[in-house]
Formats: structure tokens, C-alpha cells, sequence
């Protein structure tokens, strides 16, 4: 039995910020942001992305500034996004222990240490210049067991670079379970895997492939991405799949508009479950803001508390480091 008005007043809860800010049910953080940095082989000057405002694709220099800035401010990880000068079909930098993606991590290492967890997104598509996550067949479709070899290959080399946590994001059946063998055959079984298990075939990432300059008659990934109205329970078999095959965190990519695909995963797992405000999700906000149509801080806010709120216990955003310096 409950009260009825006049007696039930839920308003006396909302009065003042100091009791909402006592009986708030749903806090943010800076030690479950995860910021996610873009590093381009072969440029003088950090350079901006034009679908992204206040985000760059940076030098070694400025990654090692804003990695550091990161730092301070409490954000609990880094994901770096490595473009190099030359792509080709076999994603040839993405096990280079020159190229970029190594090279930044090597970096980033060296300046701020055990500080925050650093990592790097452990999928071909920002490497090769046919702009998909895999390996292409002679007739054009991702070959999903060469593919796997490729990651174990880049897997490794991000690790021995000083990578502390390994993230396949390519959505290719069996990645996880490849990349713990991988990993634990080389000695690295204390190296943890976040798994994207739940990636959508979205329009939600179109800046991204901006920023990681992808070809703009690549296609798209739906043959191996879930599809947005796919099959009910689909997501959960995912996580289930990667759960079983070693991996330490599963992801829900993106977030805004699969906040019911992050409830069902946190209310079935009983490991950390991340999600990632994708690029579209940011843009949207930025661009709104831009013209006055939306309080942006606010709006900021107000999207990561209802991600947080739906289940994530991490959120990767590209506010992260101005989101950890207001809390």
C-alpha cells in the first residue's frame, strides 16, 4: 500500500540541488570514462575533423598532451585510433611494430604509465584501404577466418607496444576466442579483452569514418555488423558467444539508441559492461549546439547519465576528459 496525494508529494525530493544531489540514483565518474583519441601518421599539426568539432586527428606531440590531460583530470582509459600514411589491402600497419598505432602506444606508455588503462581498437578498418574490418576475398566479402589470424597478429603487436587491455571491435564470429589463444600462447594471459559484442551496422558512425579517413565508396558493414531490427535475442547470443570464448568486458556500440540492448546485457552478465557514444551521437549534440537549438553541457550530461543509467558501467565518449574535469 501506497500514499496518494496530498499525502505522496514526490516533489519534496526535487526542492533544492543539495537533495537531489543526496538522493540522485544514477552518478557518473571519471574513472568509467574511457576517451578515445585519433593519432595520424605523418603530420606536423593536429588536424581537425571537420563532422567532430573539438576533436583531432593528432601528432605523436599533442596525443601525449591530451593522453596526459586525460590523466589528471581522473579518466580511466584511453582507446587510440592509429591512421597511417599508407594503407593497404592486407592492413600491413596494423602488426607494424613501426606503425602507428605501436608507435603512439609506445608514447603514450612512457607518459603517464599505469595512470589510466591504455588501449587501442584492435580492427583493420582504420589500416586498410578498402576500409573494411577484414580481409577481402577476391570477390569483395570479408573472409572471417583470415581476418581472425590478422587480428591475433595486431592483437600481439599492440600489446608487446604496451597495450593493457586488447579490443576487438570487428564483429567477426570467433575474434575473442582467437585472440585469448593468441594472447595466452604468447605468454600474455594476464592481458585482458573488452569485446565489442554488441556492434551495429549504424548511421550513428559516420563521422568515425571520417576521422580514420575511410573510403567513401567502401560500402558497408552489414554483412557482418548486426543489423538494427535483426533477430530478438541476437545481441545476447553475441555476448554469450564472447563471454564463453574469454572475454573480460563486452560492449554495446553505440549506445543512444540500443539503450534497451544495454539493459537486457547488464541484467544477463556478470562482468563490466561498456558503451561506446559513437561519433554520431557527439555530432549530433555538437551540431545542435552550434545552433542554439539545445543547452549542450547539459545535453552532454544529460545522454551519458541515461547511458549510465541503463547499465553501463564504462562509457567511451568523446567528452570524456571535459566531462571528468565537471565532476
Amino acid at each position: 500500500m501506497t500514499a496518494e496525494f496530498p499525502a505522496a508529494r514526490p516533489r519534496r525530493l526535487r526542492r533544492t540541488p543539495a537533495m537531489r544531489r543526496m538522493v540522485t540514483g544514477t552518478r557518473l565518474h571519471p574513472a568509467e570514462l574511457i576517451l578515445p583519441v585519433f593519432v595520424k601518421e605523418g603530420i606536423s599539426e593536429p588536424q581537425q575533423v571537420g563532422s567532430m568539432p573539438g576533436v583531432v586527428q593528432h601528432t605523436r606531440d599533442s596525443l601525449r598532451k591530451a593522453v596526459s590531460e586525460a590523466a589528471e583530470v581522473g579518466v580511466g582509459g584511453v582507446m587510440l585510433f592509429g591512421i597511417p600514411a599508407v594503407k593497404d589491402g592486407h592492413g600491413s600497419a596494423a602488426d607494424d611494430p613501426e606503425g602507428i598505432t605501436q608507435r603512439a602506444l609506445r608514447d603514450v606508455v612512457s607518459e603517464v604509465g599505469d595512470a589510466l588503462v591504455v588501449m587501442a581498437d584492435t580492427c583493420l578498418d582504420e589500416v586498410t584501404d578498402h576500409g573494411h574490418c577484414g580481409i577481402l576475398t577476391p570477390d569483395g566479402e570479408v573472409d572471417n577466418d583470415a581476418t581472425l589470424d590478422r587480428y591475433v597478429s595486431m592483437a600481439l603487436a599492440q600489446v608487446r607496444a604496451g597495450s593493457q587491455m586488447v579490443s576487438p571491435s570487428g564483429m567477426m564470429d570467433g575474434q575473442v576466442g582467437a585472440i585469448r589463444a593468441g594472447l595466452d600462447a604468447a605468454g600474455f594471459a594476464h592481458i585482458p579483452i573488452m569485446a565489442y559484442a554488441a556492434k551495429y551496422a549504424s548511421a550513428f558512425f559516420g563521422p568515425f569514418r571520417d576521422a580514420v579517413e575511410t573510403p567513401k565508396d567502401f560500402g558497408d558493414r552489414k554483412a557482418y555488423q548486426q543489423d538494427p531490427a535483426g533477430p530478438r535475442g541476437e545481441a545476447l547470443r553475441e555476448v554469450r558467444l564472447d563471454l564463453a570464448e574469454g572475454a573480460d568486458i563486452v560492449m554495446v556500440k553505440p549506445a543512444l539508441a540500443y539503450l534497451d540492448i544495454l539493459r537486457e546485457v547488464r541484467d544477463t552478465v556478470e562482468v563490466p559492461v561498456a558503451a561506446y557514444q559513437v561519433s554520431g551521437e557527439y555530432a549530433m549534440i555538437e551540431a545542435a549546439a552550434a545552433n542554439g537549438w539545445i543547452d549542450r553541457d547539459r545535453a552532454i550530461m544529460e545522454s551519458l547519465v541515461a547511458i549510465r543509467r541503463a547499465g553501463a558501467d564504462l562509457i567511451l565518449t568523446y567528452w570524456a576528459a571535459e566531462v571528468a574535469r565537471r565532476i
